[in-house]
């Protein structure tokens, strides 16, 4: 029997490294097919899971305490088995260059635990030739076996959407290689066991790892030109929704839209691909301007807050602001370079008073990389501004009444003035419109916003 047929009778395991938002909903599926290993060096993270939950909230804690995934933070566990998947993040360092130190210390780790005749495939996101050029090295050095003849190595990308449960693992093509035909052949195979849909098999470990970065990449670009012309609609004083939903009836036109770009993916893959470019003597023109636009749209979000602030007679140093959603995503607790967190630092650098309220986030997360407290929504009162950042469903059953009251006596007093206004002989030259919704994504009607006595915006 060749690997896939042992590990399909439970002879031999699976081990995934890396227990995130992409490893651990690959580790739940694939132990419904065979014995799996689970391993993540986070004690903490392997604790929860042990303990049956879910702390990225991707399969829920009842999944988690019905698998049959051993978890475990031992890296001598590895040992057991045979075809191991490595599900590690690679972001980038300060400079925007890649960081490849934990997809390098997986492989170490790996390495020190290899055994013979096994398969290593990887799935993080990196630039074309890492696997190969730099992974295989390492699993050689740890391990003291010879790729190609004491094990072999594939490449298959994870295309995991977190917080999306419509496309997951099981319903979205997945793209497979490896470093010869039997390799990809049980690669392929062993997918097959959890992807309903089917799998594309690439012709090399190249071919796939550039296949992946170019798609976010090509998304990045597209959300980028959203962006711009966001800005530009906005100087027009036109409503880019508006435009869009007009456009978008033309049958091949895209259907992006903007918004604040962060993540471990779509902020981050594109830079993988440019610094190999440069690498080859190629200075990429389409993709890094796509990128800074993406960038500086926290600024730019922060900048037009204060601008509408102006406009409704705020006192912008000492004022305050509440921003809704701080993950980089709605639905979804990962806070890894959100961009919320550039118009929380701008804000701030206006003096800002500003309060965050998310009831998704990870708070512990929150607090390590940016040192972000969380407020309760209760707690937010006589506010100046209102940010909706991130639509998580929690807020979807916000109302425009609920907003008003945040801003403490502000708008009842409009509401009283309003009346008075209509009963009275004289017109109003006054803008009634003092309360502040920056609406990002535009989760609220325009019309009815304005209507209730807000001063609306979003991109």
């Amino acid at each position: 029997m060749n690997l896939y047929e042992r590990l399909v009778t439970r002879e031999e395991k699976i081990s995934l490294i890396g227990l995130g938002y992409v490893g651990m909903p690959i580790a739940v599926a694939f132990a419904k097919k065979a014995k799996v290993i689970g391993f993540d060096v986070n004690k903490e993270k392997v604790e929860l899971y042990k303990k049956g939950i879910d702390p990225t909230k991707e399969v829920g804690n009842q999944v988690i305490k019905d698998t049959t995934v051993e978890f475990t933070s031992d890296e001598t566990k590895l040992r057991e088995a045979k075809f191991h998947i490595v599900a590690v993040p690679t972001p980038v360092k300060e400079d925007r260059t890649p960081d490849l130190k934990p997809v390098e210390s997986a492989s170490r780790t790996l390495g020190r635990n290899l055994t013979k005749d096994s398969i290593v495939v990887y799935e993080s996101t990196v630039y074309p030739g890492v696997t190969e050029d730099i992974c295989i090295p390492i699993l050689e050095k740890e391990s003291g076996l010879k790729c190609g003849e004491d094990f072999k190595v594939g490449y298959s990308p994870e295309r995991i959407n977190p917080g999306d449960q419509e496309h997951r693992l099981e319903t979205i093509i997945k793209v497979v290689s490896g470093m010869d035909k039997e390799t990809l052949d049980i690669v392929a195979k062993v997918y097959e066991l959890v992807v309903e849909v089917g799998v594309y098999k690439a012709e090399s470990i190249k071919v796939a790892e550039a296949a992946k970065v170019i798609e976010n990449s090509q998304r990045d670009i597209n959300i980028a030109f959203m962006n711009e012309l966001s800005i530009i609609f906005n100087k027009m004083g036109i409503d880019t929704k508006a435009v869009l939903e007009a456009a978008g009836t033309k049958w091949n036109f895209l259907k992006f839209y903007p918004g604040l770009v962060g993540g471990h993916c779509i902020g981050v893959d594109p830079y993988y691909l440019t610094y190999k470019a440069e690498q080859m003597g190629y200075y990429s023109q389409i993709i890094l301007s796509g990128r800074k636009i993406n960038d500086d749209m926290g600024k730019y979000v922060a900048e037009c807050t204060v601008k509408k602030m102006i406009k409704a007679n705020k006192q912008i140093n000492g004022s305050k602001v509440a921003i809704f959603g701080v993950t980089f995503k709605e639905n979804c607790p990962d806070v890894r370079n959100t961009k919320v967190v550039d118009v929380i630092k701008e804000l701030e650098e206006y003096g800002i008073d500003v309060k965050v309220i998310d009831p998704v986030a990870d708070k512990e997360d929150l607090w390590r990389e940016y040192e972000i407290n969380l407020c309760e929504i209760e707690e937010i009162k006589e506010i100046d501004a209102v940010i909706i950042a991130v639509p998580h469903n929690e807020f979807k059953t916000i109302h425009l009444k609920d907003l008003k009251r945040m801003f403490g006596t502000t708008g009842y007093k409009l509401d009283v003035m309003k009346e008075v206004a209509a009963t009275s002989e004289f017109q109003m030259n006054v803008d009634m419109h003092d309360c502040v919704l920056m609406d990002i994504k535009g989760m609220f009607n325009r019309n009815e916003a304005e209507s209730a006595g807000f001063l609306y915006w979003r991109l």
